[in-house]
C-alpha cells in the first residue's frame, strides 16, 4: 500500500484503492472497517481468537479452516487476527501461491516447508520474533538423517551450505550450517516442483510416517523454546489454497488423501481452502471439525426480496470513506458504483478505480454518470465471459443449466440452494453470492443485468429491474 492518507483528488485513488490485502497494523488502522462485521453475520475473527487464546500452552491445538468467495476480504481478515493474538503467538504466514509450486505440490511439501520455516524462524533474534536459540541438535541430525539415501539431495545441500554467510551464525561444516544448506535447497525445490524426479516424490511419501515424526519433536522442541524465550507458541496460517490456478486433485490430495498429516501434527494451524470443497461430499474427511470451519461471507447490497439492504450499503460506504474523499462523487454516483459491486470489496475496488481514471483522464474533478457508466459495462463485460465455458473448467456447465439456475436462485427456490456442479461453477463465477443470517443466496447484480438483457427476467411497468444496476 503506498499511503494509508485517505485520497483527496481522482489522481490518487489508485492508491488507496489496492486490492491487495491490509497486512500491517497501520494499514487496518487506516482502512478497516467493523462495519463489515455486523452485516456479515459477526465477527469471525473473534471466534478464532477466543479458541487460539484457549488452546495456548493447552498442548491442545487448535486446528482450522476459514473460506469465502474471492474477493470478499479473508487475507485482510487473517492479517487482523494475527494482530490481535500477538500477545500470544507468533505467526508464520505462507502461501500456496507464492511458497509452494502452485500446480505441482505435494502434501509432503507442506510438511517440509513448515519444518524449514519453523526451525529458521525459532532460530531468528527475540526482537526479530524468533526464540534466539537453534533447535536442539539431536533434532537437526534426526533431519538430516532423513535425507541420508537421497544422494543428490544432500550433495545439492552442501553447495548451499557453501554459500551461506557466517552472519547468520553458521558455519558451512556444522551441523546448523548443513541443515541449512538443506533447508536452502528444500525451498528451492519446492517452489519449483515440476522439475522434480516421480521417483523422488514416491520415495519421500513412502517415508512419509517417520518425517511427521521428525517433524511433531521438531515442532514441540521450537514451541518450547519460544515459551521460554517470550511465552508466545508458532500459529501456522496457509493461504490461497483456494485460488483458481491450484488443480483440484492438487486440494483434495492434501486436505482429504493425506488429511491425518494435519490430525497429527503437533502445532497451531489455520488453513485458507476452497469453500467448494467444505461444501461437496467429501467435506466430512477433511481434518478440521465443524466447529473449527469458519466461513467469511459476502457483503448483501440487497435484501432477499430485492429491496435495498440499507446496513450493507451503508458498511460499504464506510469502506470507501476510509480510503478516499466521497467528494470525488458526483451526487448518487457513489452508490452506484457500490450496488453494482454486489458488495464484494474485490468488485468495488475495480469499479471506483475505473471510473476514477475515466474521469481523470476528461480532466473532471469529480466521477459523474458518465464515468459510472463506463465502469459498470467494463464489469458486467468480465461477468458475462465467466458465465460461459471454458476447456479448463472441471465439469462441462452449460449456459442454459447455469441461467436456469440463476433464475431460480433470484426467485428464492430454496431447492436452488442445494449445492452441486452448476452452482459450484456459479459461485466461482462469483454469479452467484452467498449471505449471512440463515444462509441465503443471490445473484449478483451485474448478472441480473444480464439476465434482463436476454429477456431471462422482467422489468417492473416502471422499467425498473429488482435486484439489478438499473
Amino acid at each position: 500500500m503506498d499511503t494509508i492518507t485517505p485520497a483527496q483528488s481522482l489522481e490518487e485513488v489508485y492508491r488507496t484503492l489496492q486490492p491487495d490485502p491490509l497486512s500491517t497494523p497501520a494499514e487496518l488502522q487506516a482502512f478497516y472497517c467493523e462495519e463489515m462485521n455486523q452485516v456479515r453475520g459477526g465477527d469471525q475473527m473473534a471466534r478464532i481468537k477466543q479458541s487460539l487464546e484457549r488452546a495456548h500452552t493447552d498442548r491442545n491445538y487448535f486446528k482450522a479452516c476459514f473460506m469465502g468467495h474471492s474477493g470478499v476480504g479473508k487475507s485482510t481478515e487473517l492479517s487482523r487476527l494475527t494482530d490481535r493474538v500477538k500477545d500470544k503467538f507468533n505467526t508464520i504466514r505462507f502461501s500456496a501461491v507464492t511458497s509452494l509450486d502452485p500446480a505441482n505440490f505435494r502434501p509432503l511439501d507442506v510438511v517440509l516447508m513448515m519444518m524449514v520455516d519453523v526451525a529458521e524462524r525459532t532460530a531468528m533474534p527475540k526482537k526479530d520474533g524468533g526464540a534466539g536459540q537453534r533447535p536442539p541438535e539431536a533434532r537437526l541430525r534426526e533431519i538430516w538423517d532423513w535425507f541420508a539415501t537421497e544422494k543428490d539431495t544432500r550433495e545439492e545441500s552442501s553447495l548451499f551450505a557453501s554459500s551461506i554467510e557466517a552472519g547468520i551464525g553458521a558455519k558451512e561444516d556444522s551441523l546448523w550450517g548443513k541443515v541449512l544448506g538443506l533447508f536452502a535447497n528444500l525451498k528451492g525445490e519446492i517452489k519449483y516442483a515440476s522439475t522434480r524426479k516421480q521417483e523422488v516424490i514416491e520415495y519421500r511419501i513412502s517415508r512419509l510416517k517417520p518425517l511427521i515424526e521428525v517433524a511433531n519433536r521438531l515442532l514441540d522442541d521450537c514451541n518450547d523454546l519460544l515459551r521460554k524465550a517470550s511465552g508466545h507458541e508458532w500459529l501456522f496460517v496457509g493461504e490461497d489454497f483456494d485460488r483458481s490456478g491450484i488443480p483440484s486433485p492438487r486440494i483434495e490430495d492434501l486436505f482429504i488423501t493425506y488429511a491425518n498429516i494435519f490430525r497429527q501434527l503437533r502445532a497451531h494451524l489455520i488453513f485458507n481452502l476452497p469453500i467448494g470443497l467444505y461444501y461437496s461430499s467429501k467435506a466430512p474427511q477433511l481434518p478440521f471439525s465443524n466447529d473449527r470451519s469458519y466461513v467469511l461471507p459476502d457483503t448483501p447490497v440487497f435484501c432477499p426480496d430485492h429491496t435495498p439492504n440499507a446496513k450493507g450499503r451503508a458498511a460499504l460506504q464506510a469502506v470507501l470513506g476510509a480510503r478516499m474523499s466521497l467528494s470525488l462523487f458526483e451526487p448518487d454516483q457513489m452508490m452506484r458504483l457500490i450496488v453494482a459491486s454486489g458488495g464484494n470489496l474485490q468488485d468495488l475496488f475495480a469499479l471506483v478505480n475505473y471510473a476514477a481514471d475515466t474521469a481523470s483522464l476528461r480532466l473532471a474533478k469529480k466521477i459523474d454518470a458518465v464515468d459510472v457508466k463506463a465502469a459498470i459495462a467494463n464489469l458486467r463485460n468480465d461477468y458475462e465471459r465467466r458465465l460461459g465455458q471454458s476447456p479448463y473448467d472441471p465439469e462441462t456447465v452449460i449456459w442454459k443449466d447455469k441461467a436456469d439456475r440463476l433464475i431460480e436462485i433470484y426467485g428464492n427456490d430454496k431447492a436452488a440452494q442445494i449445492t452441486d456442479a452448476v452452482l459450484y461453477s456459479l459461485l466461482n463465477a462469483r454469479a452467484v453470492q452467498e449471505f449471512n443470517g440463515n444462509r441465503w443466496f443471490g445473484v449478483h447484480p451485474l448478472v441480473v443485468d444480464i439476465l434482463a438483457n436476454q429477456n431471462r427476467l422482467p422489468r417492473t411497468q416502471t422499467g425498473e429491474l429488482l435486484g439489478g444496476t438499473n
